[in-house]
């Protein structure tokens, strides 16, 4: 080749049609709008889901416009590897499905950018289906966080008891008070008013508090 073939390649552009670059920026942001309510159904992230999964349908549609500029310019696509080898991206993900549902909202805009629309369709529908399915097979039940404030003379009955009702428990933290004894851990339950009823007989005076931690009550 050339340097005049390879000038003329690196050169090209092809002019893009409205109607095809409306059509799949209207695609886009209604698969990334699939993948914004699912995350919001089926995440269990701590941080608040609404508000970071409107990213989702901004993150498709722009990768879309990147996808349909950069896709018949050589001279483009090399330019935009060299502006993402300059720019740098620190944000802290918090729950590696974020990644996931991430990946997902840039497919859908890369798919639609190469205006692949069947493709794009019939990715985020298999996606989907996946992700229900998943959600429906049964899973441990999580873990929660229990203090128990206690006589000291109790805690061998306390950690006995843990024992013989088969009751996993993690201590994480054990604080020697003057009157009591403060105990905090880990714990997984079948039936939480069982132990806590079990561990409320053991002294009238010993004080139970159960935390759920894993999941955003108010957005459910």
């Amino acid at each position: 080749m050339n340097k005049s073939d390879l000038s003329f390649f690196l050169n090209q552009n092809v002019q893009i049609e409205l109607s095809n670059f409306i059509l799949s920026l209207f695609c886009a942001a209604v698969l990334s709008f699939v993948v914004h309510l699912f995350y919001v159904r089926f995440s269990t992230t701590l941080s608040n889901r609404i508000e970071f999964s409107k990213n989702f349908v901004v993150l498709g549609v722009a990768t879309c416009i990147v996808i349909m500029i950069v896709k018949s310019s050589l001279a483009l696509s090399l330019g935009l590897v060299g502006a993402l080898s300059i720019v740098r991206f620190r944000a802290a993900v918090k729950d590696p499905l974020d990644i996931i549902f991430m990946f997902w909202s840039i497919s859908v805009g890369i798919a639609n950018g190469v205006a692949n629309l069947k493709v794009s369709f019939t990715a985020t529908l298999v996606i989907a289906v996946i992700i229900l399915l998943l959600s429906k097979l049964p899973a441990i039940k999580p873990a929660k966080i229990l203090i128990i404030k206690i006589n000291p003379s109790k805690e061998n009955e306390l950690f006995n008891l843990f024992k013989s009702s088969k009751t996993k428990f993690k201590l994480k933290s054990r604080s020697q008070k003057e009157s009591y004894l403060e105990l905090i851990g880990e714990i997984r339950l079948q039936d939480d008013d069982a132990i806590l009823n079990s561990i409320n007989s053991l002294d009238s005076s010993v004080e139970t508090n159960l935390i759920s931690y894993n999941s955003n009550i108010l957005d459910v």
